[in-house]
């Protein structure tokens, strides 16, 4: 009995301490959860930028209008910034022009279902861009799904027959390229919803295109808009303000401050004060990824095109083919050094300065992040290369040292058709214009510095079409990019420079250990910090984030598809190809794969040419790769005259098998060349008339059946 109750409480004592391992293992569990878990709860870092970074952002903006006393809101929904830059514009001219309190929105940080409770005594400005095939800008997203619903719903529950925006009086001008099949829908969409909800339009929609003079036609359209905008809210325009300068930012350079905080082209606060843990990288906060390989792709001296393959793994990002990427560029530093120069900053490029907004109130504090140096600002956060408008040149004019250099940029901010041949076609940067007119080389100092920074737009990402699939290579991300270079037609002697593309092209002769040459642009690749280069290795990273689309393989493997993509257009058909060959060599049923494919030359700039056979031999009867090298016979053949020698076959595979039709590449030209053969074709071979065929064409497109990813 004794041993029994011995070992009784034996095991007693060894269950108690069992018991309390498990709670003090559950206690520790649930204290450092957020470490162990990464769950919700997790401890903020000690820098208090990042804090406020994590608040939920206040979108109510109608509490702000109220607040800081507006009554002008310049809503943008932006995809490279033009649209973000007019209504900055516009907001600055309202505000010194007409004495009008305004404020500038993006779409995505206000919460449109106020909008119903828009003060009937203010004025709403809509500045909207479309992209692709009539899709809004990322950040326009949720305003478009509001607009397009059925019943929308408002925050004081008004039905849209009831007319629930009756208060709301505003103005709407639309961007985009009518090189497209939906040239301006989303401008054009809002502006007629607007109105259908009972909403009062004050001027006639401005529209814009890209591939004509977006700049004319938006200075076209603004001067009429003004004048509807000041007769509805009582503006007199014989007592309108001067126009002088009045500085939106203010420009403090810093004798103290915090090296860790300083910013040299990162494009947000958690780049530089969170380490260790994984973000969410997207536009806002884009991935700096490794590259792992890279090659040129042209077989020819005088033009180049890349291929490189970029390293995802461990960033949380996916994609799909047919998705694009986002690659960050950096204005080239012959351009950084001679604005610098010009502008009499050289000696003091990495003077460290705070810039703010000088209305404590304004829902935009600070242009870029800051603080920033000289030279990273003209680097890495404006747009210098392009071309200044011609409304800035005006401007500029104003602060020129002589009656000659004022002389010639009031002729090139008045005259049209000067603009357009000295400026656009030129290609003359802000840089070069300045230059042309400094004399002696003497900096040009009453610039206000200010004034750049609020005109010139910020520096945008540069999209590229995914040469490959997930399927394939889940950890990496392919890009085809040719190299952009040229001389104007009017400047015969100087040589243009694509900005992404040039800098994609000094990286891969860094990898590669190709001499660069001094003509070229130089960019400082090294990155922030020199965080995106490592010499001892001498690998770089670059910078980008993934943006889904709707350009995608169908569902089903045995539906036929058919590609039409000369040049780098065939970029997102490589990744089509590689996925349905994949599953081709794994015993799937894979329908008619057609790729039409064309170029120069076969010996010159046919892209993976041997690739592609590969993959097409693994597809077998039903892959089928056609080319045509426009080049290589007296009389030049494209893409589309293929499509016409293969028209029977192309035709049933529409028409009774249900093929998606897919189009990447040039958008002036050849993507409206194809669309007009494949209407001829469905005219020969379907026995319709010309109005008919134009009409089952574009049902194709209505029923996503024919897809373009083109560009111009």
């Amino acid at each position: 009995m004794l041993g029994a109750q011995q070992r009784e409480e034996a095991l007693v004592d060894i269950f108690d301490i069992i018991i309390l391992l498990v709670v003090g293992i559950l206690g520790a569990l649930y204290f450092y959860r957020a470490y162990i878990f990464g769950g919700e709860e997790k401890t903020s870092p000690p820098a208090t930028s990042v804090k406020s970074m994590t608040k939920k952002k206040n979108k109510d903006f109608i509490q702000k209008m109220k607040e800081q006393d507006k009554n002008a809101v310049f809503f943008y929904g932006s995809q490279t910034g033009t649209a973000e830059d007019y209504a900055s514009r516009l907001a600055k001219e309202g505000q010194q022009r007409f004495g009008l309190k305004t404020m500038t929105v993006n779409l995505e940080d206000c919460d449109m279902e106020l909008l119903d409770q828009f003060p009937e005594d203010c004025m709403a400005f809509f500045l909207l861009a479309t992209y692709g095939e009539g899709e809004p800008t990322d950040d326009a997203v949720e305003f478009w799904e509001l607009m397009i619903s059925e019943s929308p719903e408002f925050s004081n529950n008004i039905q849209a027959d009831e007319n629930p925006l009756s208060s709301l009086r505003y103005v709407v001008f639309a961007l985009g390229n009518k090189t497209y099949e939906h040239f301006n829908a989303v401008g054009r969409k809002v502006d007629t919803r607007l109105s259908e909800l009972g909403a009062t339009r004050v001027a006639e929609k401005g529209e814009g295109d890209d591939d004509g003079s977006l700049e004319e036609d938006f200075l076209g359209w603004k001067e009429g808009m003004w004048k509807a905008v000041c007769e509805a809210m009582n503006i007199d325009q014989n007592a309108l303000h001067n126009g002088r300068h009045i500085a939106t930012y203010s420009i403090k350079e810093l004798e103290v401050y915090d090296e860790d905080k300083v910013f040299y082209g990162e494009l947000n606060e958690k780049a530089i004060t969170i380490n260790g843990t994984r973000p969410n990288y997207d536009a806002k906060h884009p991935y700096p990824a490794f590259i792992r390989h890279s090659r040129e792709l042209f077989n020819v001296l005088d033009r180049n095109c890349v291929h490189m393959e970029l390293d995802i793994t461990g960033s949380g990002l996916t994609y799909e083919s047919g998705d694009h990427v986002a690659i960050w560029p950096m204005n080239p530093e012959q351009d950084v050094y001679k604005l610098l120069k010009v502008l009499g900053l050289s000696e003091k490029k990495d003077q460290v300065v705070m810039i703010e907004n000088t209305d404590p109130l304004a829902s935009k504090k600070y242009p870029f992040p800051v603080p920033t140096t000289y030279a990273t600002i003209f680097r890495n956060y404006l747009d210098i290369h392009a071309p200044a408008s011609r409304q800035f040149i005006a401007t500029l004019a104003n602060y020129m040292p002589t009656q000659e250099s004022k002389a010639k940029l009031t002729t090139l901010g008045e005259d049209k058709e000067a603009y357009r041949i000295q400026v656009v076609d030129a290609h003359l940067t802000l840089g070069e214009l300045l230059e042309s007119v400094s004399q002696n080389e003497k900096p040009l100092e009453a610039i206000p510095l200010d004034l750049i920074i609020e005109t010139l737009p910020r520096l945008q990402c540069r999209y590229y079409s995914i040469s490959s699939t997930p399927k394939v290579t889940p950890t990496a991300i392919h890009i085809t990019a040719s190299v952009l270079k040229y001389n104007p037609h009017t400047t015969p002697t100087k040589t243009v420079y694509g900005l992404a593309t040039n800098y994609l092209l000094q990286v891969h002769r860094k990898l590669e250990n190709i001499e660069h040459p001094n003509k070229a642009p130089y960019y400082l690749y090294s990155g922030p910090r020199n965080k995106l280069h490592d010499e001892s290795t001498n690998t770089i990273k670059l910078a980008l984030h993934v943006r889904h689309n709707n350009f995608k393989l169908p569902h089903d493997l045995e539906t036929p598809v058919i590609m039409v993509g000369p040049g780098t257009g065939v970029a997102p058909f490589r990744g089509f190809v590689l996925e349905r060959a994949k599953f081709k060599s794994e015993g799937e049923k894979v329908g008619d794969t057609v790729l039409f494919f064309g170029c120069r030359k076969s010996n010159e700039d046919f892209l993976y040419s041997e690739e592609l056979k590969e993959l097409f031999a693994t597809l077998g009867e039903k892959g089928k790769l056609i080319t045509a090298f426009s080049r290589e016979q007296d009389k030049k053949v494209y893409v589309q005259h293929r499509l016409l020698e293969n028209a029977e076959y192309i035709w049933d595979l529409i028409y009774n098998h249900g093929a998606y039709f897919y189009v990447c590449g040039d958008a002036k030209s050849m993507a409206r060349d194809v669309n007009e053969t494949l209407v001829q074709i469905a005219q020969n071979h379907g026995k319709m008339a010309e109005a008919r065929a134009t009409s089952f064409v574009k049902d194709l497109r209505n029923q996503g059946k024919y897809l373009e990813d083109v560009w111009s």
